[in-house]
């Protein structure tokens, strides 16, 4: 498997850009390429600093259309579509995460790096039904927080960024969920507000 990962990474930096912006997307839906984007952004970054907001914005951008196509097929098939492709528990557990989190529980997995499953929140999101918008916008800010973070750590630490994602991974992640947890609270607050606004709008009329 190794091997294979490994084969995927020279095949993804050899296409640049478009490598990157093809693995994000495939890690993100249908196949897994554990921790394959965040090394190749590194990497690429390393070779071409001026790229760097170019190469973030690609893996955010593939990231967010492959979490999309999981979303729109688990909104279609439901809870029933959940349940068919994972055991009783952790669909039971991922619905009651989002249904207690909802923007959260999706924006937080995209910024951490596995074992956390990303993929069973897309598709609780997606089954539990939460609106496009809100899923679009959690996807982004996490996904966006972490690749471009790493395409910082690459332009200032250059080969030491690994190392640095390594032995601080725990800090950074706790990081990365604290700043994700303000932009949540900020949005879950708007959202209430315009709510209200829309309610007393709606009765005044």
């Amino acid at each position: 498997m190794s091997r294979f990962l490994g084969w995927v990474q020279r095949f993804a930096i050899a296409l640049g850009g478009p490598g990157l912006f093809l693995i994000a997307f495939l890690d993100s839906s249908f196949l897994s390429f554990p921790e394959v984007t965040d090394v190749l952004i590194i990497v690429l970054v390393m070779e071409h600093p001026e790229r760097m907001l170019w190469y973030a914005t690609l893996a955010t951008l593939g990231s967010l259309i492959g979490s999309y196509i999981l979303y729109w097929l688990a909104r279609r098939g439901g809870e029933g579509f959940l349940r068919k492709r994972m055991s009783e528990k952790h669909a039971a557990r991922a619905l009651g995460v989002f249904e207690k989190y909802g923007f959260l529980a999706v924006a937080v997995p995209a910024i951490l790096p596995p074992p956390v499953p990303f993929k069973l929140f897309v598709l609780a999101a997606g089954a539990a039904g939460m609106r496009q918008s809100a899923f679009l916008i959690a996807v982004t800010v996490g996904r966006g927080v972490r690749y471009f973070g790493e395409a910082l750590l690459a332009l200032w630490y250059g080969r030491r960024a690994l190392d640095f994602m390594t032995n601080h991974a725990h800090t950074i992640s706790i990081g990365l969920v604290g700043l994700v947890a303000i932009v949540g609270g900020g949005w879950f607050f708007w959202s209430r507000r315009s709510s209200r606004i829309d309610v007393s709008t709606g009765s005044s009329v």
